[in-house]
C-alpha cells in the first residue's frame, strides 16, 4: 500500500476496508478517474449496479447500443446527474484506461471499439487533502487497477476478488464476512 504522498492516485483503484460502515462505500471499488494534491479526487464506484440499463434512464433518446449500458451509482455525489465512462484495459501497459465526461456520441464510438461503456448515476469525489488524510487513517487500501474489473460479471464479489488478487493478506481481509459479529 503506498502513502499519499508518494504518487497520485489517478488510475488506481481505492478499496474500503473491511471495517468500513459508510454505505455509500462499504466494501466499495472506486476507480480513481483524477486525483491532484489541491483539487482533490474524482472517480467512480465499480462494484454498485443500479439494476437498470441506459434506455431505462433515458427513454426518449435514440441511443443505438448505448441503450443497453449497464447503470451504475458511481457514488453519493451529484446523483442526479448521468455520466458515461469508457473503461479499457491496455495489455502491453497492464493498466486501465478511463475516459469520463463521454457524450452519448463519444460513448456509442467507443462501443464500437470494443470498449466497455459504463453509465454512472453520480461520483465519488473529495476536495483537497481529503482522501489523503483517510488514507492516514486507513479507511482505504490503494491497488493499482486489475484487469478483472472489467472481467467480473458479478459486481457483489468485484471486492473480494480485487483483493484475492493482492496476496494473502489482501485475500484473507476479502474472505471476512460482511457482518463478522455473526461469527
Amino acid at each position: 500500500m503506498s502513502e499519499p504522498s508518494d504518487t497520485l492516485l489517478t488510475g488506481n483503484l481505492l478499496l474500503a476496508v473491511p471495517s468500513m460502515q459508510d454505505p455509500n462505500f462499504k466494501r466499495a471499488v472506486i476507480f480513481v478517474a483524477a486525483h491532484t494534491a489541491e483539487d482533490g479526487a474524482f472517480g467512480y464506484v465499480l462494484n454498485r449496479p443500479l439494476e437498470q440499463r441506459v434506455a431505462d434512464l433515458l427513454p426518449d433518446q435514440k441511443l443505438g447500443a448505448l441503450g443497453q449500458v449497464p447503470v451504475f451509482i458511481g457514488g453519493p455525489v451529484a446523483t442526479d446527474k448521468l455520466a458515461f465512462a469508457s473503461l479499457h484495459w491496455n495489455r502491453r501497459k497492464s493498466t486501465l484506461r478511463c475516459q469520463t465526461h463521454l457524450s452519448v456520441a463519444d460513448a456509442l464510438h467507443e462501443l464500437s471499439m470494443g470498449h466497455d461503456v459504463r453509465g454512472f448515476v453520480g461520483y465519488s469525489g473529495w476536495s483537497g487533502g481529503q482522501i489523503e488524510g483517510e488514507i492516514q487513517r486507513r479507511s482505504w487500501i490503494i491497488s493499482p487497477a486489475k484487469q478483472v474489473i472489467l472481467n467480473s460479471d458479478k459486481s457483489g464479489t468485484l471486492w473480494s476478488a480485487v483483493l484475492h488478487e493482492m496476496g494473502p493478506l489482501f485475500k484473507l481481509m476479502g474472505s471476512t464476512p460482511e457482518q463478522v459479529e455473526l461469527n
